[in-house]
């Protein structure tokens, strides 16, 4: 088990948790909100241990919740990257898989991977970036842009819920 570097969570009020932990489900406070009223234990300062709550909270959320937390991430490669508008930890997610360093070709092929799979599952496409590369990433658009909407939805999730381990493993 990790213990986190930079707090202590079961030494928070509600307020400094929410603060603390609220983008680690991407643009959705609520996640940590719920967390947090479940009650802490001294587990909870082990980084595994309060993944694994804030993920059964995210599972047991209704489907509209989840879809509105997989549509509050940014398309890999998309505009808002571009135009500098990600949160900092989408930002430094994006660029450790080399994706600002993309040809104009290549973010063609980002843009268009977008579109495509927005068009056929009504919300983005999300990936664990981290420890991957761009060409790796655009391998699994293509694979995955082949899969059934419930398989997609699920892996969004499975998706969103790595990228929160990797959060807080970086606290």
């Amino acid at each position: 088990m990790t213990t986190f570097k930079s707090c202590t969570p079961l030494n928070m009020t509600k307020r400094d948790f929410v603060a603390t932990f609220a983008d680690v489900y991407e643009h959705s406070p609520w996640v940590a909100e719920r967390t947090y009223e479940l009650g802490l234990d001294e587990q909870d300062n082990q980084v595994e241990h309060l993944h694994h709550k804030m993920q059964t909270v995210l599972l047991k959320a209704s489907k509209e919740q989840q879809l509105a937390l997989i549509n509050a991430h940014p398309d890999l490669a998309g505009r808002a990257a571009v135009n500098g508008e990600l949160t900092a930890a989408s930002t430094a997610e994006q660029a450790g898989a080399g994706i600002d360093q993309c040809t104009s070709e290549e973010f063609e092929t980002f843009t268009n991977y977008n579109n495509s799979y927005k068009s056929r599952f009504n919300f983005p496409f999300i990936m664990a970036v981290k420890g991957a590369n761009r060409f790796q990433i655009l391998e699994s658009f293509e694979m995955r842009l082949g899969n059934d909407s419930e398989t997609e939805f699920a892996t969004a999730i499975e998706e969103i819920n790595k990228i929160a381990l990797f959060r807080l493993r970086d606290m």
